[in-house]
């Protein structure tokens, strides 16, 4: 069985009718689930609520209480803006929330069992840095992630994994002066949010980002699994790995200009597979329905070795 995170209530963080983070994506990747011949396989678990003490607590440890105040205000007001593109509505603080405490959920779940979980789980994080929200995420879900881990399950390192087509400047910020995280980003450079270069490699050589162009594809990407992105996490020998699994590099993709197809993240999904399967993938982006839920079935179907 593989355990997949999920709740309706992460339909309630209302973006507004235009927004390419919308409910719908789940709604998709949800249904698209359902309807496959091994549904059966699939091990469905609400998240723990929202407003557990720890879960504050574990935001607490990577987000400034200004930031936080901000969105909780924000939503308690009716709703407004961070930024022109990061909306908060009525709901969404309590949304915040228990997408952070999904994921908390998904290292709880790994950790113990030893096998990978699906978080599947809206706002989004990984541009979300300690005292601001941007690139439509709230708080840093990876990054509260990986710092839980270290604090709740005495794990000495944690790597996170950002496949999204964006580069995850939120969680880098975060995690770059952390010498027991380590953080991979692969991104189309240049694009949003305009950081990820190369030589961004963080306090403790802990960082590596590897931008590409737009147009690549799949074997740019494999070239650069197998030449960087393997021999990278292998040496730091993480504990436990997060993915944070935007599937935005898809060439149906509205907001950029990879050229991958939905059955490349199970090829992805692969290289992973073979350093641990105590992996956490964690929803990111992914902004045309039909191609984002045929990334995620990709994942789960490689990790059940059913491709």
């Amino acid at each position: 069985m593989f355990s997949v995170i999920y709740s309706e209530e992460f339909l309630e963080h209302d973006t507004g009718r235009s927004h390419p983070e919308r409910p719908a994506r789940l709604t998709a990747i949800v249904e698209a689930l359902k309807a496959l011949p091994w549904a059966s396989r699939l091990s469905w678990h609400l998240p723990t609520p929202g407003h557990q003490p720890s879960v504050l607590s574990a935001i607490q440890r990577v987000h400034t209480p200004r930031h936080i105040h901000e969105i909780e205000i924000l939503a308690e007001s009716g709703g407004g803006r961070l930024e022109l593109d990061t909306p908060v509505s009525r709901y969404s603080y309590e949304v915040a929330l228990l997408a952070v405490s999904a994921w908390l959920d998904g290292v709880d779940r790994v950790v113990e069992k030893g096998e990978p979980a699906f978080v599947l789980a809206r706002p989004p994080g990984h541009h979300a840095e300690s005292d601001r929200g941007m690139g439509f995420c709230l708080f840093s879900n990876a990054a509260i992630a990986a710092t839980y881990a270290l604090n709740k399950h005495g794990l000495q390192r944690v790597a996170i994994l950002d496949w999204d087509v964006h580069h995850g400047n939120g969680t880098q910020e975060i995690v770059e002066k952390n010498p027991q995280i380590a953080y991979c980003s692969l991104h189309q450079y240049p694009c949003y949010p305009g950081t990820g270069a190369a030589h961004e490699t963080g306090a403790y050589k802990n960082i590596l980002n590897l931008p590409v162009s737009a147009g690549s594809t799949l074997a740019e990407y494999q070239l650069l699994f197998e030449s960087k992105v393997m021999p990278f996490l292998r040496r730091f020998q993480p504990d436990l790995l997060l993915i944070s699994a935007g599937y935005d590099a898809n060439a149906a993709d509205p907001l950029a200009r990879i050229d991958l197809q939905p059955e490349d993240y199970g090829i992805l999904t692969d290289y992973c597979l073979q350093l641990t399967r105590r992996i956490v993938f964690g929803l990111e982006g992914g902004y045309h329905l039909d191609a984002l839920s045929q990334s995620v079935i990709a994942t789960i179907a490689r990790c059940l070795e059913l491709s």
